[in-house]
Formats: C-alpha cells, sequence, structure tokens
C-alpha cells in the first residue's frame, strides 16, 4: 500500500500568499477559441476500473490526445507561448514573436509544448535535454522545429543549464517550474492547464468525492486543485501522488517549507522532479488534503492494469491511477475524478 502523508497545512498553507495558482479558466478558454487544433478531450466512466478497487465511480479524465501533442502540456508552455503573442499587439500573430528565443528545459512533453507555441507565432525554441533522455524524443522535438541542447545527466542539471543559457545569451526562459525571483511565466503555463479542469467539470455528472493528481513539480496538480477548489469548495478529498523516489511536494509538506528531496531516478520519468515549484507549493499546501509515494513497483503494476483496461500511458502519465490501484482504502461510495496524463513513449 502506498505511503499517505495528511497534509496539516490544509486550508491555510505556506509559502507566498501574493502568487499562488489561478483558478479560472475563462481566459484560457477564450484564447483557445482561435486555436485551430483545440479540441476538449475526453472522460471516461471506467466501471470495470471502479469495481476492481471498490469505488463506486472512477473518472478518467484522458489528455493523451492533446492537439496533437499527446499529454496535457499542450496546454501549458503554448499558452504561455500565445499570451505574449497577443500582448504584442501584431496584426499577424504568425510572426509577433520573430526574434524571440524560448529556451526550456525537459524530460518530456513540456519541451514539445514550447516548441509547439514557439513555431506558431514566429519564435525559435531551444531544448536543453539531459544526457539520460532518450535520442528518439530529441528527433520529435527537431521535428517540431525546435533545436536540441544535451546538458548534465537528470533534469536538474538541464534546468540548470536552460537557465544559464537564457542569462548568457538574452534568450527568454520557459520553465514549468517556478522560485522565488522567477514566477510570471510558470503561472502562466500552469494556467492553461485550467483548461483540462474545466472541462472535466462540465463533463461530470456529479462532483467527485476523491480527486487523485499525480505531480512532477505539481504545476497540474496545483492547477486542478484550484480550480476544484473555486468550483466544489471543501467537497473533495484531493489527493497528490509522486514517486517515492521523488517525493519533493511530500517532503515539502513535511517540512513546512520548501525542500529539495533526494533518492535514485524514477521510471516516472515526467514526475521525477526532486524540488518543486514555488507556486505549485504554495497553492497544494493548501488545497489538497494528502499526499501520496508510489513505488516503481506499484507504477508499473497499475500501468499494467490500465493497459488491459485499453488506457495505455506510461509510469508518468497513469500514477495516480495506479495509487489507486495500488489500494487506498477510499471506501466503497467513493467517486473519484483522476487523469491520464499522457501516452505511450511510442504513441
Amino acid at each position: 500500500m502506498p505511503e499517505v502523508l495528511t497534509n496539516p497545512w490544509r486550508g491555510s498553507g505556506f509559502g507566498p500568499a501574493d502568487v499562488l495558482p489561478l483558478a479560472d479558466a475563462a481566459d484560457v478558454a477564450q484564447l483557445l477559441t482561435s486555436c485551430p487544433r483545440h479540441a476538449e478531450t475526453p472522460l471516461h466512466d471506467v466501471t470495470d476500473l471502479a469495481a476492481r478497487v471498490g469505488a463506486s465511480r472512477v473518472w478518467v479524465k484522458d489528455e493523451r490526445g492533446r492537439m496533437g501533442l499527446g499529454s496535457f502540456k499542450a496546454l501549458g508552455a503554448a499558452h504561455a507561448i500565445a499570451r505574449e503573442a497577443v500582448a504584442t499587439g501584431s496584426e499577424d500573430l504568425q510572426m509577433a514573436l520573430m526574434g524571440r528565443t524560448y529556451v526550456a528545459a525537459s524530460a518530456g512533453n513540456h519541451g514539445l509544448s514550447v516548441a509547439a507555441g514557439a513555431r506558431v507565432f514566429g519564435a525559435r525554441a531551444v531544448i536543453v535535454l539531459a544526457e539520460t533522455v532518450p535520442e528518439a524524443f530529441a528527433e520529435r522535438l527537431r521535428d517540431r522545429g525546435a533545436e536540441v541542447l544535451r546538458a548534465g545527466i537528470d533534469y536538474e542539471a538541464s534546468m540548470m543549464a536552460a537557465e544559464q543559457s537564457a542569462a548568457e545569451k538574452g534568450w527568454t526562459l520557459l520553465s514549468d517550474s517556478s522560485w522565488e525571483s522567477y514566477t510570471g511565466l510558470p503561472l502562466r503555463v500552469m494556467e492553461g492547464y485550467l483548461q483540462l479542469a474545466a472541462e472535466a467539470v462540465a463533463q461530470m455528472p456529479e462532483p467527485p468525492t476523491h480527486i487523485l493528481l499525480q505531480a512532477g513539480v505539481g504545476g497540474l496538480a496545483a492547477a486542478v486543485a484550484a480550480h476544484a477548489r473555486k468550483v466544489w469548495g471543501d467537497g473533495p478529498q484531493i489527493i497528490v501522488v509522486e514517486p517515492a523516489y521523488a517525493p519533493a511536494l511530500m517532503e515539502s509538506i513535511r517540512a513546512g517549507r520548501l525542500v529539495t528531496a533526494n533518492g535514485p531516478v524514477s521510471a516516472m520519468g515526467r514526475l521525477d522532479c526532486k524540488t518543486p515549484s514555488m507556486i505549485a507549493l504554495a497553492g497544494l499546501s493548501r488545497d489538497a488534503d494528502a499526499f501520496v509515494a508510489i513505488t516503481e513497483e506499484e507504477a508499473d503494476a497499475g500501468v499494467a492494469v490500465l493497459a488491459d483496461l485499453g488506457l495505455a500511458t506510461t509510469p508518468s502519465g497513469g500514477a495516480g491511477l495506479a495509487a489507486l490501484i495500488a489500494g487506498l482504502g477510499l471506501g466503497p461510495d467513493a467517486r473519484v475524478l483522476t487523469i491520464l496524463s499522457e501516452g505511450t513513449e511510442d504513441g
């Protein structure tokens, strides 16, 4: 059974009160009306899974087809870039950001979103990958028009390299994480994720009793949690799921401050982030009820079950569902909302 930590800060939170996750999705929806690839993703009512875990209902918000990029990340960096393009006032948005270079570290889908957004609005994208990221993913980025740089043996090292490149070359750093001196663009990245939360709210026939949200630096989880609290108040129990090898949010909640976790490399690569986003941590310390750490074996077992149910994904994409499958004891009346955040590596 996964390790569970009840959040003692629920309702009050800690961290900077002046920079918290946004909760209103209206501006995101308005911006997406001009995007030809935008379409609502499905919400599945998975009765076989509900029966397996002993719950009343299990709903799965399926982000595998989001804008042709294969994950929820399509809503993040591309949304932040689109906002900057619109802010220029240019009549030709396709050339609005000509001359700009966005640089980002990525362990996967964030880089694709940066590349896609930059290409649409005339900017250049440079994506920094750790040496451990497969070359096949680097080729996917190049196919989207991005330049790829290699730096360091892990995600944290590639983040440092991206930040250094931005400072030295005058490029715009576009991270999906945030820290004390860097909040503006990450807040807009997180704002984009509100679209999937708003869609799920509209698609659900009744409110959930529990919401399971996987987290790396925490941007998706914090955005969805903020919107859920805005719509449903204190009703749902919000549970954040991380790899046991990278429990950055859990350890920060335990310490009452932002800390960096230690651990080996996790197969949940997109969630293998040892330092949380400052904005996300502030929001989740207020909004989340509990934090769960799942093992590599629990993630693998969960993904196998999901594949059998026609919900093929990666250990990162199915981590929230894997925690449910591993056994959280939510009870027979539980109505659970989960997110399938990405497709398979070859999908």
